[in-house]
This record gives structure tokens, sequence and C-alpha cells, in this order.
């Protein structure tokens, strides 16, 4: 039996299924098995996936029933002493079973355990969450779902619900787990590195209006946890926000520092440029050399112009009158 199963639920994913793979296949701890599930792919997926030959690698194949239902299906057929569910399209860093299981050995009041991770593709950010105790889940899901997860608390809770198609599968997974009393960690270190691109499950499910049904159901199904510990969970939310606000200001910031020395040096050449106009309209007759000033100053006063209307000439507009007032500008 290996230590670790790994489920890799795969629709439509075949670009991406050797990068995976290859990141398990590459743990330091090499006590584990890979089950990867077909989960009714179509074209260049369903072919590559019908003739996959890994290393310690299962492929299954089901008809298309949706996330929850594929990881169960993987799960079904493992005989691991821990579950790591790791999509498709996502990747582990070497060290990362190593050291989850480790822990898990050595702290047996721990039924599952995360970590931090780094995206990857389209966008790049960190993601550190530091607790994962029901009102710090309840605000937002900080357990990844490559966590590790002991068998027996898998079975216990019944798996993923398989009717949650439409995204917090693995959030209501979690929540489900601690309202039972099991407790989780977090390693804090980058152990998951998470793909991010337009057809990534997260970014599509928060589009427009489709998050809002999972996460109506998502409190329906929790909702005495949500009204127990409705403060706690305000707080948090407000802490986040002011967090996102200073971050943005700080963004702001640094954007108008740069800006303004460019801006400075756009003016500086703009007055040159000028005052050599006015000295060639009364010294020199050569025509051509004049509309090329001429032609010189109107691309500079667009540079300018365009300047002053930019969205961080907009926004900053308050900061800028204080760095004028500061220098002594006026008007």
């Amino acid at each position: 039996m290996p230590r670790v199963s790994v489920l890799v639920p795969c629709f439509n994913q075949g670009a991406w299924i050797d990068e995976a793979v290859d990141s398990v296949l590459s743990q330091t701890l090499q006590d584990f098995e890979i089950i990867v599930v077909d989960d009714g792919s179509t074209g260049d997926t369903r072919q590559k996936l019908s003739a996959y030959v890994r290393p310690r690698t299962r492929v299954l194949r089901t008809e298309n029933r949706g996330l929850s239902a594929a990881r169960n299906t993987a799960a079904g057929a493992a005989s691991g002493e821990f579950l790591c569910a790791l999509d498709a399209d996502d990747r582990l860093v070497s060290t990362w079973l190593e050291k989850a299981v480790a822990l898990l050995d050595e702290r047996a009041d721990v039924a599952f355990v995360s970590h931090w991770f780094e995206t990857f593709g389209d966008e790049h950010w960190t993601w550190t969450p530091a607790r994962c105790d029901l009102p710090a889940m309840l605000a937002r899901n900080a357990i990844n779902g490559a966590a590790l997860v002991r068998r027996a608390v898998f079975e216990r809770l019944g798996g993923f619900d398989e009717r949650m198609r439409d995204g917090c599968e693995d959030w209501d997974f979690w929540l489900r787990a601690i309202e039972q009393g099991f407790q989780g960690a977090i390693v804090p270190e980058v152990l998951f590195h998470y793909r991010r691109n337009a057809a990534s499950m997260s970014r599509v499910m928060t589009a427009g209006d489709r998050y809002r049904a999972p996460l109506e159901t998502l409190f329906a199904r929790h909702e005495s946890s949500y009204r127990a510990h409705a403060v706690d969970v305000l707080v948090m939310k407000e802490q986040e926000a002011a967090t996102l606000l200073r971050e943005v200001h700080g963004l702001e910031r640094d954007h108008l520092t740069k800006m303004l020395p460019s801006l400075a040096r756009a003016r500086e050449e703009l007055r040159a440029i000028d005052e050599a106009v006015a000295r060639a309209q009364e010294t020199v007759k050569d025509r051509e050399e004049l509309d090329q000033l001429r032609w010189k100053t109107g691309e500079l006063q667009r540079e300018v112009d365009d300047l002053r209307r930019s969205l961080s000439w907009r926004l900053t507009a308050p900061l800028r009158s204080v760095y004028g007032w500061l220098r002594g500008e006026r008007g």
C-alpha cells in the first residue's frame, strides 16, 4: 500500500496533464500512486489519456460528472493512507508530499494539512494564509485542493459533494471536516504552483454572477456556523479590505513617483524646444528645420496630454497636489 494516493481529475486538460504528473513523479517522497480520472474528455485529451502510460499511474474513464465525482471516483480506487487531490493543470513542489506526510505522522491530532501557493500563467501572486480554524475558513477558503487528508477522515465525510458542480465543493468539504471536529494545519511555505488562465475554474466561476449560486449553497449548508461566527467573519473581511486598500494606495504611490520625473523631463524638453522654435522664427530661414521643430513640439505636447489623461493621473490628483505644493509649485 502506498502512503499517498494522488487523485488527478482531468477534463480536456491534456495540454497540461504531463506537467501535473511529472510534478508528482519528481517528489522527494516516492511512496505514492497516481490515479488519473478522465472525466468524459473529448478530442485530443481523450485520445492522449486512452494510451497514457506513466510510472505508478492508472487512468480511469467516466462520463462527464464534474470535479467532485471525478475526485470521489479516484478516491474509491485508491489504496493510500493519505489522499491528495491535484488538478490536472497544476503542479506540486517536489518536497510537498514529504513535508505533509512528516507533519501528519508527527501530529496525530491533525486530520489534513495544506500549504502556501504561488500562481503562474496569466497571473503571478502568492497566497499565504495563516489560519484554517472555523472562523478563518468561514471568511475564506484557506485550504488548497492539493492538501493531504487522512483517508479515514475523507471516508467519514463521504468525500466531496457531487451535487456541487459549479464550485465551492472543496470549501464545503473542509468546512464539514472542521465542523465535525477535525483539525487542519498549514505549512508556511510555497509548496504548490497554481495555474491561472482564462480557462481556470476559479476564474470562470467568479465571472459575472456565476459565483453567487455556489456561495448561496455554501452559506445555506453552513448557516449555523456563519450565524455563530458572524462577527468574526465580518472583522476578517474588514481587515482584508483594509489590507487591499493599502496595497492599492501603495501601487498608486509607486506609479506616481515613477511618472512625475518623466513628466518633468517632458516639460523641460518641451520648454527648451519652444525656446528653440522662437529663436528659429527670428534667425533661421530654413523652413524644413522649423517644421521639424514644430513637429517635435507637437509630439511632446501630446505626450504630456496623454499623461494628464491617464488613469493614474486622475486617480493620483490629490497626491500630485500635495507633491506640487511641497515643491513650491502653483497652478
